[in-house]
């Protein structure tokens, strides 16, 4: 019986159910996330903080995954009876993981506030001169901005906003005009502040808060005068929220998504949550008004939104309470004494965010901005901000006569608003600003510098694998490359073309992109390595990503790593390729690294032998990036900076015994732990962020 030749196994194709499930993984992070809330020795306003990135990514969660809990008028999805038990175990989880998150504020961080003397105080914790005191705040800030809504077919169900806060109210007695209407609304304005300090004078040496729904729950017989209030509870609903847009059928993509964002928030309801001491008369009305089913009911024991408790980490002016401050360093590659135009003709330059600091990026961008030699320049803007130092310099560069193209992706999810405002002030300007390409996103990182240096032009680009968001780049882990290399910089040019004019582009030198060429491009260089594994050389690969869920890609990795390849995957969210698992996959190993900082650069390191490669990118390897969207990958080609990248991306990860959880065969992910010598000592704790954060910190 003849043994089966690599390139025979390349045609082997792996059913579905080897992947494990998408939207499992991604509660399986967000329980990993919730791990850091839990942990006694973090600081406890930062406890807080992971307790709401949690909730804010729940959020996000069920607004754009909205099948999991279709609505039962109208069901997105009909599944057969996998499916079902699929989503069985799906709400189980969320459910269990949003338990857990309540208990720990109610019984661990709420506790641990109160010994700091800082207390949100309810209704019956209030002595007498607080429950004054609210009650005039309630009727001078609160009330003239409430207008309850009794139901009667006069009366509808009012429209309520995705993740609005809200109260429900059940009535007894007569109205002004003899009915007896049972059921009133009670919508809370965003303007209105969640969290409210009360005076000193009525604190003592505490920080006492008390939160909106407390101070009007504490008045609601207040807006009924001549009614009786009996059961109540505050709610909170969480509507589907991707905007749909028929970019075919559409003149002017802009127009069309600012009009689509007035709608944005009266989506499909997909979650209901309400008080746990909601009665369920009430939460049945409302699971029937949104036409819900009884697994999309959450039950909460406290404020139905605690990613608004970030408010208090605002409000409690306490540093001994937050991580201490990191100082991040200036890129150790650029000197602030000399022009960055001459110190990148001496070769590339590489910056590792943020422990060495943004401002390396915006120093080339200010620079090109008021260098007069620089003629023209061209960049991609997909999340920048509301308030961006970085765009500012772009108006900068329009008023003083530079060309200035910004390619703006205005379907940035939760971020199209700031986009769209942006893109207006630009063209207002006389900046070019065009928005891709119909039916793609752009995502694609990269600033393209034009300047005339004698008789030629001279192009300087900067590719990076996260965003040009001066905030996010002190809390997310990315490279930035700086090059003027001849053959990448022409590449980037052409890519700008083709997002301007859409014209076919000539072949390119060093980029891989999508959707032309960067799935096939990745597929072909792990089978080309898994190639030489079966031919007896030695080979790895090591990926580090935040999502892992394209099957293409995932097959390619399973057939290198059943070929010999070893496989380490570092991938910090969502992963559905199975790890050590018996005959399939046991040389791959999967790890997740969460910390401080939002694990965000992607970079793919590939070894035959002796020979090397190394890729950074903007994409995941996921089905949308490589063929729903303008994504890069480029090559380090540097001997010195490749191995940077190697020893503070992929090794330093592949050592942590802090931060990092390893996949199981079982699916299932466990904290790493550190390894014990032969004289069972346990080898020192490694933290990979904390090591960079060592290294780079420029506190005196």
């Amino acid at each position: 019986m003849s043994v089966p030749t690599f390139q025979e196994n390349k045609q082997t194709h792996f059913a579905s159910s080897v992947w494990l499930d998408r939207d499992l993984s991604l509660l399986a992070f967000n329980e990993r996330v919730l791990d850091w809330a839990k942990r006694a020795e973090v600081p406890l306003l930062e406890r807080l903080r992971y307790l709401c990135i949690v909730s804010s990514n729940l959020d996000e969660f069920f607004e754009v995954r909205a099948a999991l809990h279709h609505s039962t008028a109208n069901p997105i999805v009909a599944p057969d009876a996998a499916g079902a038990q699929a989503q069985q175990s799906l709400s189980k989880l969320a459910h269990e993981l949003v338990d857990e998150q309540y208990a720990l504020y109610n019984d661990v961080l709420m506790p641990a506030f109160a010994k700091e003397g800082i207390r949100i105080l309810s209704f019956g914790e209030r002595n007498l001169a607080q429950h004054r005191w609210v009650k005039t705040f309630f009727e001078r800030e609160v009330r003239p901005l409430l207008l309850p809504v009794g139901l009667d077919p006069a009366h509808p169900f009012p429209q309520v906003a995705n993740k609005s806060l809200n109260f429900i109210v059940h009535l007894s007695g007569s109205d002004a005009f003899g009915r007896d209407n049972e059921i009133a609304i009670v919508k809370v304005p965003r303007s209105l502040p969640r969290l409210i300090r009360l005076p000193d004078k009525l604190s003592g040496k505490r920080l006492l808060f008390v939160s909106i729904s407390s101070v009007i729950r504490a008045h609601l017989a207040d807006l009924f005068p001549g009614r009786v209030v009996g059961q109540f509870s505050q709610f909170r609903v969480t509507r589907h929220s991707d905007l749909a847009v028929d970019e075919e059928d559409v003149k002017n993509l802009r127009t069309a998504l600012r009009q689509g964002l007035v709608h944005r928030n009266y989506g499909q309801a997909v979650r209901l949550e309400v008080s746990s001491g909601c009665s369920e008369h009430l939460s049945d009305f409302l699971l029937h008004q949104f036409e819900l089913p009884v697994s999309a009911l959450y039950r909460v024991h406290g404020p139905v939104n605690l990613v608004r408790l970030n408010q208090l980490i605002d409000l409690v002016d306490s540093p001994t309470l937050l991580f201490p401050r990191y100082f991040a360093s200036y890129p150790h590659q650029l000197s602030t004494a000399s022009s960055i135009f001459d110190q990148l003709q001496s070769g590339d330059v590489m910056i590792h965010q943020p422990y060495e600091s943004f401002d390396g990026v915006l120093a080339f961008l200010r620079e090109a901005v008021r260098d007069p030699e620089v003629l023209a320049i061209k960049q991609t803007i997909y999340r920048t901000g509301a308030d961006s130092s970085l765009m500012e310099l772009l108006r900068e560069a329009v008023q003083r006569g530079k060309e200035v193209t910004v390619v703006v992706e205005l379907k940035a999810r939760f971020d199209e608003e700031a986009n769209i405002n942006w893109a207006e002030k630009l063209e207002y300007i006389g900046a070019q600003v065009v928005y891709g390409v119909v039916g793609l996103k752009t995502h694609a990182k990269m600033l393209l510098v034009s300047r005339r240096e004698g008789r030629s032009i001279r192009r300087y680009a900067h590719l990076s694998t996260g965003n040009y968001n001066p905030r996010t780049a002190k809390l997310y882990t990315d490279v930035s490359h700086l090059t003027t290399d001849p053959k990448l910089t022409q590449d980037i040019e052409n890519v700008f073309s083709l997002l301007a004019n859409q014209s076919k582009i000539p072949r390119l030198n060093k980029l891989w992109l999508a959707p032309f060429n960067l799935q096939r491009n990745l597929i072909d260089l792990v089978d080309k390595t898994a190639q030489a594994a079966a031919g007896g050389m030695t080979c790895r690969i090591v990926l580090k990503m935040n999502t892992l869920t394209d099957e293409k890609l995932m097959e390619a990795l399973l057939r290198a790593g059943q070929a010999g390849v070893s496989i380490d995957l570092i991938v910090r969210g969502a992963c559905m390729l199975p790890a050590q698992c018996p005959g399939l996959s046991e040389n791959i190993r999967v790890r997740s690294i969460i910390g401080r900082f939002l694990e965000h650069s992607r970079v793919f390191y590939f070894l035959k032998g002796q020979s090397e490669s190394l890729y950074l990118s903007s994409a995941d390897w996921m089905n949308r990036n490589m063929l729903r969207r303008v994504e890069l990958a480029w090559p380090v080609e540097d001997p010195a900076l490749r191995q940077r990248i190697v020893d503070e991306c992929l090794m330093s990860a592949l050592k942590d015994n802090v931060d990092a959880w390893v996949l199981n065969s079982d699916g299932h992910y466990i904290r790493a732990v550190p390894a014990r010598s032969r004289a069972l000592k346990p080898k020192p704790l490694i933290g990979a962020q904390s090591t960079l954060m060592a290294r780079y910190n420029t506190k005196p």
